[in-house]
């Protein structure tokens, strides 16, 4: 049986998408999003080592990471250019997230994993492409197939204009039939950053 569990299956996958991964990627099988998936992501050291020697606390709330977002990483911000409101939302913010004296305040934390891609077992077509659909505003994504699909071409142009990627398993390989789109935010958002500090949390 193919699972994203299993081993061969993660070699498989790295083999056939090795052009699109970056050099250092590890894999994680993890359910985000409501939906179970092999992540290929890289961890930041820097700021995996940072969060430990601050004892930083978890950063997974999203008005947390929407005031981290206006502020400036390692540059102190006047506390007085900030209206009440962000005032409240600085003072709120987890330890480890931020410095903050009586004039200023500095923000250390940025996102401490990034995601080449997330791949998806498929046991048809829909299914594939909701639940691969289900990343696409954080990595670039892709389903895996346990069976070779009647009308394969008309379906791959389907999932091409999606942007989602298909790899098909068989008994003893994975081959990718269709690479998956490039990943390129608009802007960073605090769901996105939201993601990966939840596939960190796995991580640790």
């Amino acid at each position: 049986m193919v699972t994203l569990a299993s081993s061969v299956i993660g070699r498989s996958v790295r083999t056939a998408s090795a052009a699109l991964l970056e050099a250092g990627s590890q894999t994680k099988v993890a359910s985000l999003q409501g939906t179970e998936a092999l992540f290929f992501h890289r961890l930041d050291a820097a700021e995996h080592t940072r969060r430990q020697e601050v004892a930083a606390q978890r950063l997974d709330r999203m008005a947390a990471l929407e005031t981290l977002l206006t502020l400036p990483v390692g540059i102190p911000l006047p506390l007085a250019s900030l209206d009440a409101g962000q005032r409240r939302s600085v003072r709120a913010l987890p330890a480890g997230a931020a410095d903050r004296d009586r004039t200023t305040v500095t923000r250390h934390a940025v996102r401490p994993v990034r995601v080449d891609l997330a791949v998806v077992r498929a046991a048809g077509w829909r299914q594939g492409l909701r639940d691969a659909g289900r990343f696409a505003p954080f990595c670039r994504r892709a389903m895996l197939l346990t069976r070779r699909p009647a009308h394969l071409e008309d379906l791959l142009a389907e999932a091409d204009f999606y942007g989602i990627g298909v790899f098909l398993a068989s008994e003893h390989s994975v081959e990718m039939m269709l690479e998956p789109g490039e990943y390129r935010p608009q802007r960073h958002t605090a769901a996105a950053w939201c993601f990966v500090e939840e596939l960190y949390q796995l991580l640790r």
